[in-house]
């Protein structure tokens, strides 16, 4: 009878130490990273307007510095990034997926920046965005890869948990 007394008590530890664990990685806040973060340690970065052209009309901008570096270390980590919103999938109500850029503008009104300061965000049951002219925070996980649109190539995508307005 001692042993099975112990067996469960060693058990009972054991869930108690995991539950405690789980709930400690879950509750570490999100690493608060800005866009000079995506941009290597020792990289200069070209300027996006001396670097873009313009071929023509005003909508066809070409993206600069298509093989602009990434920080691999970033991969898989937990973070928080404020930016603007260039709606991608959704509809009236809610948008499933977008890019989220370092000013308003980029990719629409003025050439999309180099890749690596475009991150492509998904979030699974969408968010509302009020309004495209306002900065938001994006929460979640950070991956380095490449992702291809019609309108800018990005250097890393996110699978975002949370977004919320931008606040100084």
């Amino acid at each position: 009878m001692q042993l099975k007394v112990s067996t469960q008590l060693l058990y009972s530890v054991a869930l108690l130490l995991a539950t405690l664990f789980t709930t400690a990685a879950q509750a570490a806040p999100a690493k608060e990273i800005f866009w000079e973060d995506l941009i290597p340690e020792g990289h200069v970065q070209i300027s996006n307007q001396d670097a873009a052209s313009h071929e023509g009309a005003e909508q066809n901008w070409v993206q600069p510095d298509l093989d602009a570096p990434v920080v691999k270390a970033l991969d898989g980590k937990e973070v928080s990034l404020p930016g603007f919103v260039v709606p991608l999938e959704g509809d009236s109500e809610v948008i499933t997926e977008f890019l989220l850029v370092p000013y308003f503008g980029a990719c629409i009104h003025v050439p999309p920046p180099p890749p690596n300061q475009i991150v492509h965000v998904k979030i699974k049951g969408g968010v509302p965005i009020e309004s495209l002219y306002d900065a938001i925070t994006v929460t979640g996980t950070m991956q380095v890869a490449t992702w291809k649109g019609e309108i800018a190539q990005t250097g890393y995508m996110m699978q975002a948990k949370g977004v919320a307005p931008f606040e100084l």
